[in-house]
């Protein structure tokens, strides 16, 4: 992942991923590991740090690595915040995706994190084997990238009806920071998957309906947010609606 990937948007619309891939990934852990276990994880593009310090709060070991230095030391600031046991569960380095056998020993973690990192990677394939690499066996590998299956959704819905005809054919995309980058379809990556020794084993779609919110949109008041989250949460498991989301949440699990 290159430095300088942009700050997440925030708002209505990342608070919708955030807490939706959470509860997803929850969901994986607790049905492949005992209740209590600690478990190591590796947050890759830990951005803000937003799903490490969750996974910390919850008992785990995690180490975040991040290449955007401004991120870093936000992630740094909003660990500081933390109480002291939560800190100590923590460590936060400075490194690239595509690195992680520089950093790290195979085998080293039960669980490895890329979310919103492959769609800026030149060479995704060779990434994602590296992650693999990171597994123990039966180890969990989570990633999050755009639908490429469902790349004329948000112009179409906007009515740019030109913009969705191209989308039809393409693997990649304008995001919101005006960066050209790669969407993934669900066949290929569970191929890529398979053929990497972390074969898919279950997946999820995520933000079916308020892809399409302003960038600043802010949260509605908690009980309405909490229908919202209940209404994704069940689109994002069901088809059709999970295969048409803006993004995709996918979990492989290493051979032994």
């Amino acid at each position: 992942m290159p430095a300088g990937r942009p700050p997440a948007a925030g708002g209505l619309r990342d608070a919708v991923r955030q807490e939706l891939v959470a509860r997803q990934l929850e969901e994986q852990i607790t049905a492949r590991y005992p209740v209590g276990q600690r478990l190591r994880v590796l947050d890759v593009g830990t951005g803000r740090g937003a799903q490490a310090l969750r996974l910390a709060r919850a008992g785990h070991a995690v180490t975040g690595l991040e290449s955007d230095p401004a991120l870093l030391e936000a992630a740094r600031e909003a660990l500081a915040a933390e109480p002291a046991g939560i800190r100590a569960r923590v460590r936060f380095v400075e490194g690239d995706g595509r690195d992680t056998g520089v950093h790290f020993l195979p085998g080293a973690f039960d669980v490895v994190l890329c979310h919103g990192v492959l769609m800026y990677a030149a060479d995704a394939d060779a990434m994602l084997a590296g992650l693999a690499r990171m597994l123990a066996p039966g180890g969990l590998l989570s990633l999050v990238v755009r639908n490429g299956d469902a790349l004329a959704m948000r112009p179409g819905l906007a009515g740019n009806w030109a913009a969705a005809q191209a989308a039809f054919a393409s693997d990649t995309y304008t995001d919101r920071f005006g960066l050209s980058v790669r969407a993934e379809r669900l066949g290929a990556l569970t191929a890529t998957l398979e053929g990497g020794n972390a074969p898919l084993h279950a997946w999820y779609g995520v933000r079916v309906f308020t892809d399409g919110a302003d960038d600043e949109a802010p949260l509605p008041p908690a009980q309405e947010f909490q229908r919202l989250l209940a209404a994704e949460e069940r689109a994002g498991r069901t088809d059709p609606y999970r295969r048409v989301a803006a993004l995709l949440h996918l979990c492989g699990v290493r051979r032994g």
